[in-house]
């Protein structure tokens, strides 16, 4: 809808004049002014307050209604503003704004049918307003009749080709038609008539995305972000061009922007959570697929991957739940009841992993991680031989599965099997060259074989590849000993000394973090603050802590404190530059 123009109007009073004070007409005029100007100046309330006032006054005006309509619209009382639009209308039948009006509130309430029957009356009251002709475009378009709401929409950029609403709403039409370059030229166009339209950039931002030139796509929606903050759909299209850019921490940042503006956001929590635990970050994670799970409680996605992501955060207990919810909404998915396995194996009950673990079978018979996961669990029962018969199956399924290969190489090795051992880990190295675990256990079995050169070189490989591995730096200490290189056996034995301390450290101060996340979340403040501050305790460097603790302080009250934290936390990893508000 336009801006509403100050339309003076004579006061019309019925009833007998008989001792009844008639209304001062300048007085009604001001009075309407007055609201116009309230509405142009963005105060709504001092405008409905306004024409509440003109409408008692002179109830037989209709501009009064139509414009006391137009603010009920605005303020989202549908039903008081199509009352007033039909009052005004009753009043006077061929007042075309009123018309528009009322259109336009019935499409609000979705009944497409009786805005359509008003917009056409509107069209036929004046064919040549571009607002008419828009308004029935919207209309048709909610009835899902494109072509007709493109027609009306491209009448209307015709009869008014200076208005750049107008062919962005049209690009908009001609996008959800799959008229993919007109609707180009349409949002190009409006971009030309006002280049700083939020609208049109975020549009034609939105089509360069889906035609995958993602360059344009991120200028043109990072722009958008800066026009128009507060749009969250701006914020997640952005993110998921700054993710097919490969750019995980910017499409993490406006994820955030996007459920900070719109908690209930499925979509946009589910690829927030799903980013979040790539990074590692299960805590995060786990608030996203809360959120999820509450805005969609019969989506069995949802608790399937908040249960996922408490398996990450060690919470093998609260995934339990969510996965068999998952599968009482959808009981026949393998996937599912293969993950509640792995939370049962988390929890060390072996018998239901593996129970679950055979149902999952009968389902999928070919799975190659099912047979895998099965297997893990058989070993961790001590049922070596049923281990082995199912690891060799999920092998035969898929020759490229590193972890199924290193797994038979262990239990080859627990055996005393060392030659099978070797073999089934040169195998999962063959596979997967970058598997430091593999080369280090394998370096352990040459070790044990007396083949000392040739585990020196696998130990090697895997602290190559893993230097903060202090169970290789430790063994190769071993090995070099024995090859009479005392001083080389010194050097590593110290250094595996020295990582398993910090290691040590490290992983307390993650648990403190962990700890703390989660009591943040609660709303526990003291007791978030107390875990992240015994987390830089135990690290002093460790940057989440510094980060997450300034998130406390300054929910707290505490802004001084927690800036100088966030300050630290950035100056310690340039990931947590930005603080939030």
């Amino acid at each position: 809808m336009r801006v509403l123009e100050v339309l003076l109007f004579v006061a019309m009073t019925a009833g007998p004049a008989l001792a009844q004070k008639v209304p001062d007409k300048s007085a009604i005029d001001n009075l309407y002014k007055h609201g116009i100007r309230s509405l142009q100046q963005g105060n709504l309330d001092a405008a409905r307050a306004a024409f509440e006032k003109v409408v008692r006054l002179a109830p037989n005006a209709p501009e009064g209604h139509n414009s006391l309509g137009w603010v009920l619209l605005s303020t989202g009382k549908i039903d008081d503003a199509i009352a007033q639009f039909r009052a005004a209308l009753r009043l006077k039948a061929d007042f075309l704004q009123a018309r528009i009006n009322l259109a336009s509130a019935l499409s609000a309430k979705r009944d497409t049918d009786a805005a359509a029957k008003e917009a056409r009356i509107a069209v036929q009251l004046a064919p040549d307003d571009a607002e008419a002709h828009r308004t029935l475009g919207r209309a048709l378009s909610f009835q899902q009749d494109r072509n007709a709401a493109i027609a009306e929409l491209r009448k209307a950029s015709q009869l008014d080709p200076q208005r750049p609403d107008l062919h962005d709403e049209l690009g908009v039409l001609l996008v959800q038609n799959s008229q993919l370059e007109d609707a180009s030229a349409e949002f190009i166009e409006a971009l030309r008539l006002q280049p700083q339209s939020a609208a049109a950039k975020f549009h034609l931002g939105v089509l360069r995305w889906k035609q995958r030139s993602l360059e344009e796509a991120g200028q043109l929606l990072q722009s958008a972000v800066e026009l128009a903050p507060g749009n969250a759909q701006a914020h997640y299209y952005l993110a998921s061009v700054r993710a097919d850019q490969g750019d995980s921490e910017g499409a993490i940042r406006e994820w955030t922007a996007t459920v900070k503006l719109q908690p209930d956001f499925p979509e946009a929590q589910t690829r927030l959570g799903l980013a979040l635990q790539r990074k590692g970050d299960a805590v995060g994670a786990v608030s996203a697929f809360r959120q999820v799970v509450q805005t969609q409680p019969d989506n069995a996605d949802a608790h399937n991957n908040l249960g996922l992501a408490l398996i990450q955060s060690g919470d093998a207990p609260g995934a339990v739940p969510e996965l068999e919810a998952a599968l009482h909404l959808k009981p026949e998915d393998s996937g599912y009841r293969g993950n509640l396995g792995i939370a049962y194996l988390q929890r060390a009950d072996f018998e239901a992993a593996i129970r679950e673990f055979h149902t999952a079978l009968h389902s999928a018979p070919n799975d190659a991680t099912l047979h895998y996961n099965l297997g893990l669990a058989l070993k961790l029962k001590d049922d070596l031989p049923a281990a082995i018969v199912e690891l060799r199956k999920a092998a035969e399924l898929d020759p490229e599965q590193a972890d199924v290969r290193y797994t038979l190489g262990v239990i080859f090795w627990q055996q005393g099997e060392f030659a099978r051992a070797a073999d089934e880990l040169q195998a999962a190295i063959k596979v997967r060259p970058d598997y430091a675990e593999a080369h280090y256990t394998l370096g352990t079995v040459l070790k044990q074989q007396g083949k000392l050169q040739e585990a020196a070189d696998a130990l090697r490989e895997s602290i190559r590849l893993q230097p903060e591995f202090p169970g290789a730096h430790t063994t190769l200490a071993g090995v070099l000993r024995q090859l009479g290189d005392a001083e080389g056996a010194a050097k590593e034995s110290k250094l595996g000394a020295d990582i398993t301390k910090t290691t040590n450290a490290l992983q307390a101060a993650t648990f403190s973090t962990n700890s703390g996340r989660r009591l943040l979340n609660a709303g526990d403040l003291e007791g978030a603050i107390s875990q992240f501050r015994s987390a830089i305790q135990q690290v002093p460097g460790y940057a989440p802590a510094h980060f997450y603790l300034g998130q406390a302080l300054q929910r707290k009250g505490l802004a001084g404190e927690a800036n100088r934290e966030f300050q630290l936390a950035s100056e310690l990893d340039s990931r947590f530059k930005i603080a939030p508000n």
